[in-house]
């Protein structure tokens, strides 16, 4: 799994204090699958995931 991109993700939902559940809305993966990946019960991401999450970093980053 992408360590470093869970941590930004992480880091970035508490700066803008926002859900799971709010952070799928707006990334487009589901929120099991964050809950999953943010309690460390996946061990891989699957290229779509990856590519949502960066997607919506690049996307709150710029705002």
């Amino acid at each position: 799994m992408d360590k470093e991109l869970v941590v930004k993700v992480k880091r970035l939902r508490g700066e803008l204090n926002i859900s799971i559940s709010e952070l799928s809305d707006k990334s487009g993966v589901s929120r099991t699958t964050l809950s999953d990946i943010f309690n460390e019960k996946r061990k891989r991401m699957n290229r779509k995931t990856i590519s949502k999450l960066n997607d919506w970093l690049l996307t709150e980053e710029k705002e």
